[in-house]
C-alpha cells in the first residue's frame, strides 16, 4: 500500500518536472529578442504577457492535438496561471487586488485564444496579423509594429510544433532541437 503512494508521488514529481521543462522552453521562446526588436511586441510587462500568451497558446494547440498530451496542455495552463500570479505579486500588486487582476489577465488570455485560433487553424496569415495588430501589438507605436511578420512567426512555430513527436513532449521537449532557440 505504501509503495503505491510512493509510486504516485514519483509519477506526480516526474510530471511536474516535464511540465516545468516544457514551460521553461515556452518562456524562453517568448523572450526571443526578435519578437520585441523586429516584430514590435512592446518590451513592457503587458508586452511580455502578450508574447507569453502567444507561445502558451501555440504549445496548447499542439498538446491538445492528441490524447496522450491533452493532460499536459491543462498542466501547462495551470503552470502559466501560477507564473502570471507570481509575477503580478512580484511587481507589487497587493494581495487584495491579485484575484481581480488574475480574473482580468485570465480573461485576456482566453480572449486571445479565441481570436488567434480560427485564423491559425485555417492558415489565414492576414486574419491572424489583424488579430495580432489588435491584441499583441496594440500598445506598440504604429511605425514599430510588424503584425505580418509576427503572424508568420506564429505559423512557423505552429508548423514546428506540429512536426514534434508526442514522445518528445512527454519527455519534456517542446522544440525539435530540444532548445528554446
Amino acid at each position: 500500500m505504501l509503495s503505491r503512494f510512493k509510486l504516485r508521488r514519483q509519477i506526480r514529481n516526474r510530471n511536474r518536472e516535464i511540465v516545468d521543462a516544457l514551460y521553461e522552453s515556452v518562456v524562453a521562446r517568448s523572450r526571443t529578442p526578435k519578437l520585441y526588436l523586429e516584430f514590435g511586441v512592446p518590451d513592457t510587462v503587458m508586452g511580455r504577457f502578450e508574447s507569453l500568451s502567444i507561445h502558451i497558446f501555440l504549445a496548447l494547440a499542439r498538446c491538445s492535438r492528441d490524447e496522450a498530451t491533452k493532460p499536459v496542455a491543462q498542466d501547462l495552463v495551470d503552470r502559466f496561471i501560477v507564473d502570471v500570479e507570481d509575477s503580478i505579486r512580484e511587481i507589487g500588486i497587493g494581495d487584495v487586488a491579485v484575484p481581480k487582476r488574475m480574473r482580468k489577465l485570465t480573461g485576456m488570455f482566453y480572449e486571445r485564444v479565441s481570436a488567434y485560433d480560427p485564423p491559425l487553424r485555417d492558415g489565414d496569415e492576414p486574419a491572424l496579423a489583424a488579430k495580432l495588430e489588435r491584441y499583441a501589438l496594440g500598445e506598440a507605436p504604429p511605425d514599430q509594429r510588424d503584425a505580418a511578420a509576427l503572424a508568420t512567426h506564429m505559423m512557423t512555430t505552429k508548423a514546428e510544433l506540429d512536426r514534434l513527436e508526442t514522445d518528445a513532449i512527454l519527455s519534456g521537449r517542446l522544440f525539435e532541437d530540444g532548445s528554446s532557440r
